[in-house]
């Protein structure tokens, strides 16, 4: 059995969460479990990934439509609570051993937003066993964190379309 890591995807460029999705398809492409549990994104068309199950199963606990900064202060408020659940939820696959390979999309970005604490994403790290590897992703990578990591990949834009700069 391979032994599991912690990786970090992290920077202001695009394609964090598309390098980890790739790493989930190639892992569970030889013969792992793999879990994604998205943040902050709401409930974005998911429907392409929804093809890949059952190896690949696909979790997101916000009810709101749009991303999570476009939300007024009184849905945040609402959605935290998702989001909570969301980290919970994370713990316990890890605590169970559910799948091989754990991706936690933009769960740096709920440290960011104060929806969580350092603390309490390394509380749910230390959770893994040495057989699971979880990878991370965000815009802002805390020291912590860091220094917990075996694998860190910056990802920053030289250069976007047009249309991504309004």
């Amino acid at each position: 059995m391979e032994k599991g890591i912690i990786q970090v995807y992290y920077g202001n460029g695009s394609g964090k969460s598309s390098a980890a999705f790739g790493n989930v398809v190639r892992r569970v492409s030889a013969g792992a479990c793999g879990y994604i549990i998205r943040f902050l994104k709401g409930q974005i068309d998911e429907e392409y990934m929804k093809k890949l199950e059952p190896e690949i199963k696909l979790f997101s606990f916000e009810r709101s439509i749009g991303g999570f900064d476009s939300l007024t202060e009184e849905k945040k408020l609402e959605e935290k609570q998702n989001i909570l659940n969301g980290i919970n939820f994370a713990k316990k696959v890890l605590t169970t051993g559910e799948c091989d390979v754990l991706v936690l999309d933009e769960v740096l970005g709920i440290v960011d937003e104060g929806i969580a604490t350092v603390e309490e994403i390394l509380g749910v790290l230390q959770e893994r066993s040495i057989f699971t590897t979880v990878i991370l992703t965000g815009r802002n990578l805390p020291d912590e964190i860091r220094e917990v990591a075996d694998q860190i990949m910056r990802i920053d834009s030289e250069k976007e379309p047009e249309e991504s700069k309004s």
